[in-house]
């Protein structure tokens, strides 16, 4: 008589509870995390043209000029228009933002405004000044929105050596 052969069918156990176990503390501890990185982007125009491209002819180029010591605006044909020195501490934001209100209504096609920014300026100085120039809070229809002031925002380097100018604004009679 022949002989089957059973074969030996033995299950392995597997273990997963240590997977398990890390799974469940990994999942809401990754979840957790995504709530705090949350990236934001803020676009900017840099100067300079396009190969071919033929230079625009501008009579007015809005300068803000954002240093350590304070902020100046300027234009291309009048020269400096405000200086705004450092209060308690930390720039002038609201000065900035009634400067930049008046020169808006006086012109209300222009978007463009060009940054110039100090070597010891901080990252948070810069985002700031560039959220001032781009919109202020206004109210309308009893809800406050963000009015346009200059959206299209180009960067350029002040310089080293660059300090506040002294307020000749208020030697002339000044501002807007």
């Amino acid at each position: 008589m022949r002989h089957r052969h059973r074969r030996l069918t033995a299950q392995a156990d597997l273990d997963i509870t240590a997977f398990l176990n890390l799974m469940i503390v990994l999942v809401p501890v990754l979840l957790l995390g995504m709530v705090f990185t949350q990236i934001r982007m803020i676009e900017l125009n840099f100067p300079g043209m396009e190969a071919g491209q033929a230079p625009a002819s501008e009579n007015f180029r809005l300068v803000v000029t954002v240093i350590p010591g304070g902020l100046e605006v300027a234009d291309s044909e009048r020269g400096l228009i405000e200086v705004l020195p450092v209060k308690d501490g930390g720039q002038d934001y609201q000065g900035l933002s009634a400067l930049l209100q008046q020169i808006k209504a006086r012109m209300p096609e222009k978007t463009d405004v060009t940054l110039e920014v100090g070597p010891d300026v901080d990252y948070q100085t810069l985002v700031t000044v560039m959220d001032t120039v781009r919109s202020y809070p206004a109210v309308v229809a009893a809800s406050v929105v963000e009015a346009e002031l200059f959206p299209d925002v180009s960067l350029m380097d002040a310089g080293e050596d660059r300090t506040l100018a002294q307020s000749a604004s208020a030697a002339d009679g000044g501002g807007v």
